[in-house]
């Protein structure tokens, strides 16, 4: 296997879609270090686990020797991304933009190597630009074109309002890998018009079109939606160590290996595959690849000593609480529904006759998930999620919601 070929090999691991494959195969035949773009808004403080997924693909081109470039789009943040949004997003301001900026800079380095990393901001270019300037750019492409983007196809479709400064966003990141002469754009799926708008501008104003990969989107906590601080089912990188992982040991088994394939940077994809049919055979418990997966990921943003200190409290949590190892295990059925309320689920489990037992036992304490104390009555289940639930001391079941 050649240098190139072992390169690629990496590259494409996890990986959704590379267009055009034969050309990336070309620049890494070339030799010369490529300069490989990855664009994030800063419209949260916050980074979490889906972010990284880019980010480690970064870290990746970084350790073959090509130029990371870590780009803050601070002047497309005060547009909004209406990838994927049903409605037009409210701008934020500056202040708001910058703030969250600066913790952009401050957490990308528990990933990627500082000395060899390029930060730029897209108002750097995009700030200089005169209104003929933007003009020009728009004239580049048709409100039909816009309009192929399914998300505006759909809200067009639908009488949805979409508004004129919405159709600027694709241009402007598109005219991000002009300004930058990226070889190389890295980009979720939902990116996919974006990043091909790049390649168009690009040879629009003479440049070689660049290479675009993109990667899957991570999933949040509850296995279903796209990890997102707005629907509480994130990991944050800067969360305590503890509460980093007791949210991964939430997971259900089944999701856990696409987070191994997306996020783990010390096991291969025959690792990944090994361990998975050695859990599905019954050879190993698929609980501790779990807890493996937690301790890379906790020991990654806050050290092997915190990582340490938070597998010994979650063993000593679960010993002490003393879950059956056997215990049974359901998988409940939503029909359609997205969500189902504890009190339901504790009688669907079996764990109770009836729901106002559920909210008697809840009430009382009695009732506790994953090992904690089921408060709040009004917790619901979402689709894909994974939990122990506890009634009383000794009954136990396992409850997956699909």
């Amino acid at each position: 296997m050649t240098a190139v070929d072992e390169a690629l090999r990496q590259l494409v691991r996890g990986a959704d879609e590379i267009l055009i494959e034969r050309e990336l195969v070309e620049r890494l035949q070339s030799g010369r270090p490529l300069r490989v773009k990855a664009g994030f808004d800063p419209t949260a403080p916050d980074l979490h686990l889906g972010h990284t997924v880019l980010i480690n693909k970064l870290r990746q081109f970084q350790e073959l020797g090509h130029e990371a470039v870590f780009l803050i789009g601070d002047f497309t943040g005060m547009i909004g991304d209406p990838t994927g949004k049903s409605a037009t997003r409210p701008p934020l301001t500056r202040e708001q933009v910058i703030e969250n900026a600066r913790t952009y800079e401050q957490q990308i380095f528990k990933i990627l190597d500082a000395s060899k990393t390029r930060v730029v901001f897209n108002s750097d270019w995009m700030a200089q630009m005169e209104a003929g300037d933007l003009i020009r750019l728009a004239a580049t492409h048709t409100v039909a074109r816009m309009l192929e983007r399914d998300d505006f196809h759909k809200r067009y479709a639908g009488g949805q309002p979409i508004a004129i400064h919405e159709f600027l966003y694709p241009l402007i990141q598109g005219y991000d890998s002009v300004a930058l002469q990226a070889d190389i754009e890295l980009g979720g799926t939902d990116q996919k018009f974006n990043l091909l708008m790049g390649r168009e501008l690009q040879k629009h104003f003479g440049q070689p079109p660049q290479v675009v990969l993109t990667m899957p989107l991570l999933e949040g906590t509850d296995g279903v939606q796209k990890m997102s601080k707005s629907l509480n089912n994130y990991i944050g990188i800067n969360e305590p160590p503890a509460e980093m992982f007791g949210k991964i040991m939430s997971i259900s088994d089944t999701l856990m290996w696409r987070y191994y394939e997306l996020l783990s940077l010390q096991r291969s994809a025959s690792d990944i595959a090994r361990m998975r049919a050695s859990a599905e055979q019954g050879t190993d418990n698929p609980r501790d690849f779990k807890l493996d997966l937690a301790r890379e990921i906790v020991g990654r943003f806050h050290g092997v000593a915190a990582a340490d200190a938070a597998v010994a409290d979650w063993t000593l949590r679960f010993s002490e609480r003393r879950m059956p190892e056997d215990m049974p295990e359901i998988c409940l059925d939503l029909d359609g529904a997205q969500s189902l309320g504890l009190p339901r689920l504790l009688k669907e489990a079996g764990l109770v006759a009836s729901t106002s037992e559920a909210l008697r036992l809840i009430r009382q304490g009695g009732i506790r998930i994953d090992g904690e104390r089921a408060i709040d009555e009004g917790i619901e289940m979402r689709r894909g999620a994974s939990h122990v639930l506890q009634a009383g001391k000794r009954r136990f079941v396992r409850v997956r919601v699909r």
